[in-house]
């Protein structure tokens, strides 16, 4: 097994989306957070949790405005902040945002995406030329092909088409793999999937025991497209994965028929909750690549019990012998919903209090810093150290 490409075993992720929400709406929350304006101080301030790497957007609908014309400045900004302080960034080209013409279903769109992604490694490549370039073409596809395709939550404000939503950004992944190793061959790509867990209600009937089972497996339909398990026809590979990202939050398991969430923090378990270290495993054993949990938080005062409980999983994976490479804390800043942009969910790290014509302030919550810190500690010592890097 290769040694991990990461800086640091535990990540900050920044959120980048420039969706269109329910409402029609182009959002822009790397601003909203003030991140891209703070963008030093929120590196820096990674340094006391020895987090040296980190998940940035490019956001697609920004830079290009208009057909295959580019503009980089804000990308080549980041990059250079990035590079004087010290920090690796994990780049994702389209986080739920399309540009205004487009839409997953528009016949152009598979083409200008790998477009943006060929243009992305060739700017990247001008400025970085020989660092692991470390890319995840489309973020969530399962999600974001439900929330456009079948709830009508965003672009391009379907219902009942989820699935062709999400043959049509599998497409445009596919192809965007294939223009960015054409360029460079040793960009390596990073899934960043929902990881969930689907279960049948008590006393079950056999039907609904099969329709959890199916909506559980289904899951996986956006990797099993991408590595050739499906839909062969839009030329999958396993080798179009490098890294296996999931993404977990407590409230991705639940039950079929009510949608009512599996309580993680019930003692005892609902016995039909499985247990991190065990999803992560089964997914493992379906690609057989290494594993990053790419997203993980909790809203408010169950913050630092939610990094406990990660920290335990993930020291279980070290113990099993999993290649597990890291986790990513989403999002370490702050955000706000994206429908309704006054509602922050305080669930980063740090709190980002907004204050009427001022950035917004970084608020540290810190017994949920304490309880990352405990958690550190806990997972380094069921670590095997990895030669070169510093997994703390």
């Amino acid at each position: 097994m290769d040694t991990t490409p990461f800086h640091s075993y535990w990540m900050a992720g920044y959120e980048c989306t420039d969706q269109q929400n329910a409402f029609g709406d182009r959002v822009d929350l790397l601003t909203r957070t003030g991140h891209l304006q703070l963008i030093d101080q929120d590196y820096q301030d990674l340094a006391q949790f020895n987090i040296k790497t980190v998940r940035e957007g490019i956001r697609w609908s920004q830079v290009e405005t208009r057909p295959y014309q580019y503009k980089w400045e804000t990308v080549e900004h980041m990059i250079r902040r990035g590079k004087a302080l010290g920090i690796q960034q994990l780049w994702d080209i389209c986080h739920f945002g399309f540009p205004d013409d487009l839409t997953p279903l528009h016949p152009k769109f598979a083409g200008r995406f790998a477009s943006v992604c060929r243009a992305f490694v060739q700017f990247y490549r001008s400025i970085s030329p020989d660092d692991t370039l470390i890319i995840t073409p489309i973020n969530e596809v399962s999600f974001i092909s439900w929330l456009g395709g079948d709830v009508c939550g965003t672009s391009p404000y379907c219902h009942h088409l989820g699935w062709d939503v999400k043959y049509a950004l599998m497409r445009a992944y596919i192809e965007a793999v294939a223009a960015m190793r054409a360029v460079d061959p040793n960009v390596k790509i990073m899934t960043t999937e929902p990881l969930i867990q689907v279960v049948p209600p008590y006393g079950a009937t056999e039907k609904e025991v099969t329709d959890a089972a199916s909506a559980h497996i289904n899951q996986y339909q956006s990797v099993d497209i991408l590595t050739g398990k499906i839909c062969p026809e839009l030329g999958g590979s396993i080798d179009n994965v490098d890294i296996l990202g999931l993404n977990h939050y407590y409230n991705n398991e639940w039950v079929i028929t009510t949608h009512q969430y599996l309580k993680w923090i019930d003692e005892p378990r609902d016995y039909r909750f499985k247990p991190l270290h065990l999803l992560m495993e089964e997914a493992y054993h379906r690609y057989n690549k290494p594993l990053v949990l790419t997203e993980t938080s909790h809203p408010k005062e169950d913050r630092p019990l939610w990094i406990s409980y990660i920290a335990e999983e993930c020291a279980l994976m070290a113990e099993r012998k999993l290649p597990m490479w890291g986790v990513c804390i989403y999002p370490i800043i702050d955000r706000p919903d994206w429908d309704h942009l006054d509602d922050w969910h305080k669930s980063g790290l740090w709190d980002a209090e907004p204050n009427p014509g001022e950035l917004p302030q970084r608020i540290l919550n810190q017994e949920y810093a304490q309880a990352l810190l405990d958690g550190q500690a806990k997972v380094q010592a069921a670590l095997v150290p990895v030669e070169q890097y510093d997994l703390h």
